[in-house]
């Protein structure tokens, strides 16, 4: 197919690379934009594709878990983030984890290494007047695009704020202070656990309510994604919405009291070596100066180094049930299509399996074939299905879970775990017919990919 039309993406972040990576190994010729390092954004701090600006954690890998059935449905189909993924793993439990820096190098250098990408390292000011395009520009989308895309779509965005967790260095952990070991021993030893018995745990609480935090600006509002909500936020719920959120001591035991601890902070491995772990649930919008004295009166982290604090920005994403196709392409201008967390699925997951989907039926459009969608009963389709449903309203971002999915059919009458699994063998029943029928791949590969 090369020498055919060019394609146009946007960003260069997960869902872009993956775009043009599956564009680009069925032949077609790609112009991939990224603004970086020319133009940053207020969390990024490299000028890599693909750098992860959050968790450095593709969360839970076991097939229990809908995000677990999406990466295996994700690998079968050839995923450029899941490969590298994988190859750059580190040890966190029944998570996939990643050292994040050899993550965005390895996919940079991939994507660079393309003949058939050229990557234009400046910023896209507007969306193309013509041509097949895939904006994956990201919850960081600037003001110049995002007025583009207004006009495009002829209505405004919806928008959250998003909050980073701090990252330390290992050997400033105290561990005479802290333990190893993951919840009810899944994973073995694979996280830091910094206990705290319950005057600790109320000082703490106390400090993160009084700190000083980040002003929004006066024409901001805050709306926070659930899943990814500062921990200030957490606590002005509750005393112990935390000691029953991130900060939760179940399943665990301090090794010097023979007891649970009160509450727990869980700090995870962020790189291959072991030498920065991040603070897991700790996104916060606290000033910087207020993190350290807060995060240092936790007896493990007294003398913390920190080598990133949490920060927040706003997130921007379309109310894509309005404006979008089940394609993911913009209602009456097909030719556009758009991918990650700009079309509403939160999480690094979420967002690359979106941008691959978009590079699978950009290629296919080239070739005169409609596009390939998959049965809502799989992850990606009952995702997709969620993100494109018209009849929606209040429409908020989400990652993919078992509760998108369509109902088992009635005489099977499962509860918990038995019901988490017979959804996922349904969707690998329903994903190997749907590639077989779309010539998507091999089913006999797909089949020993997701058992």
């Amino acid at each position: 197919m090369s020498g055919g039309p060019r394609v146009t993406v946007i960003g260069g972040g997960l869902a872009g690379c993956e775009a043009a990576y599956h564009l680009a190994v069925r032949g077609v010729e790609v112009e991939l934009w990224e603004m970086r390092p020319g133009r940053s954004t207020e969390a990024h701090q490299t000028g890599d594709l693909a750098e992860l600006v959050c968790s450095n954690s593709f969360r839970n890998d076991s097939q229990d878990t809908a995000v677990g059935v999406l990466k295996s449905e994700m690998r079968a189909l050839g995923s450029l983030v899941l490969r590298v993924a994988d190859e750059v793993a580190v040890p966190a439990g029944s998570a996939l984890a990643v050292d994040r820096c050899r993550f965005a190098s390895r996919v940079t250098e991939t994507v660079e290494g393309l003949d058939e990408v050229a990557i234009r390292r400046s910023e896209a000011e507007e969306i193309p007047a013509e041509g097949l395009v895939v904006v994956a520009t990201g919850p960081l989308t600037s003001q110049a695009l995002s007025r583009s895309l207004s006009l495009l779509l002829g209505r405004r965005h919806l928008y959250f704020y998003d909050a980073i967790s701090p990252i330390i260095t290992t050997d400033s952990i105290d561990m005479s202070a802290a333990f190893r070991a993951a919840r009810y021993g899944r994973g073995g030893d694979d996280y830091i656990n910094c206990p705290l018995d319950r005057s600790g745990y109320e000082a703490l609480i106390d400090a993160i309510l009084d700190a000083d935090k980040v002003e929004r600006r006066s024409f901001e509002r805050a709306t926070y994604f659930e899943g990814c909500m500062p921990i200030e936020e957490l606590a002005r719920r509750g005393r112990d919405t935390l000691r029953f959120g991130p900060m939760k001591p179940v399943g665990l035991k301090d090794p010097t009291t023979g007891r649970r601890p009160y509450a727990v902070v869980q700090l995870r491995q962020d790189d291959r070596e072991g030498r920065l772990f991040n603070m897991v649930g700790f996104q916060t919008k606290m000033t910087y100066g207020e993190q350290r004295r807060v995060f240092r009166m936790i007896p493990a982290l007294a003398d913390a180094e920190f080598v990133r604090l949490g920060s927040l920005h706003r997130n921007t994403y379309l109310n894509s049930p309005s404006v979008l196709t089940r394609g993911l392409a913009v209602r009456g201008q097909e030719r556009v299509l758009v991918a990650g967390q700009l079309v509403g699925v939160e999480g690094y997951v979420e967002s690359a399996a979106t941008g691959m989907l978009c590079g699978i039926n950009v290629a296919r459009r080239l070739q005169g074939l409609g596009p390939a969608l998959p049965p809502p009963a799989t992850s990606l389709g009952s995702l997709l299905a969620y993100v494109t449903d018209p009849g929606r309203r209040d429409f908020q971002p989400m990652n993919a879970n078992y509760g998108l999915f369509p109902a088992l059919e009635a005489s099977r009458r499962l509860r918990g775990r038995e019901k988490k699994r017979a959804l996922g063998e349904r969707a690998k029943l329903e994903l190997a017919a749907w590639m077989a029928e779309a010539g998507l791949g091999d089913t006999q590969r797909l089949c020993r990919t997701l058992s």
